[in-house]
């Protein structure tokens, strides 16, 4: 009884909400390069698994540790400082992402995800985000806001990277649904094998010192499949 009492509804059914797909901000909307690698043959269902587990060893480390840093701003008590920081963070974010497309993706859904949970809650630091990053023309990475908004609303630093990294393994996997011969059994057999490995790329972030200027991606096969996206004679997503 006791462990049900201290179980926070509130907090997860937020978490939740937060991770759903079906948040109004535009996520199905991008293949993060996706659309390329089928298009050209590099990515077919046999290899999606494989793929997506290599992905998130690579790309989910880095973005986890950028999840974890904004949800840690949030605790941030000075304003000026939050402020620096929060621009800084949001900078290097951006400086990771090679392919332009993918870095304008993230920031269009973390500036409609900080505006979003401001309009539901109101929050000042969410509000003096919005107010940092539109002063100084700053853009605001979808990582970093997510972890924001899950340290605003206190709901659970590791709880708000793995919802984070589930969504975004969600939103692949939905993509490559549209663009392979991938069935919902066949995708959702792919999910639950593959939160084993988001729950050590999460702990991988939580072990390891907490600075950005550590952190190296290696993704030229999606790196450049977003390079090329706008080539394709046809394209079904943004990205």
């Amino acid at each position: 009884m006791e462990h049900l009492q201290q179980f926070d509804a509130g907090a997860l059914l937020r978490l939740l909400h937060l991770a759903d797909s079906a948040l109004p901000i535009g996520w199905a909307a991008h293949s993060w390069g996706l659309e390329t690698l089928v298009w050209d043959g590099s990515l077919e269902v046999a290899q999606l698994e494989t793929f997506l587990t290599q992905y998130f060893q690579e790309m989910g480390h880095a973005e986890g540790l950028c999840c974890r840093l904004g949800y840690r701003l949030a605790a941030e008590p000075d304003d000026v400082e939050f402020a620096a920081r929060w621009l800084a963070l949001n900078a290097q974010v951006g400086a990771l992402k090679i392919a332009r497309e993918n870095r304008v993706a993230s920031a269009m859904l973390g500036r409609r995800l900080t505006t979003l949970l401001y309009e539901m809650e109101g929050k000042p630091r969410i509000q003096q985000a919005l107010q940092v990053s539109k002063a100084h023309k700053g853009d605001i990475h979808y990582s970093v806001a997510f972890g924001l908004c899950g340290g605003v609303l206190a709901l659970g630093e590791n709880a708000a990277v793995l919802a984070y990294l589930q969504q975004s393994l969600f939103g692949l996997v939905s993509a490559c649904q549209r663009l392979l011969p991938l069935g919902q059994q066949q995708a959702s057999r792919i999910v639950w094998r593959l939160k084993a490995t988001l729950i050590t790329v999460a702990q991988q972030s939580e072990g390891l010192p907490l600075n950005i200027d550590d952190v190296a991606l290696f993704t030229p096969l999606l790196d450049v499949g977003s390079m090329r996206h706008p080539t394709l004679p046809t394209r079904l997503f943004i990205s």
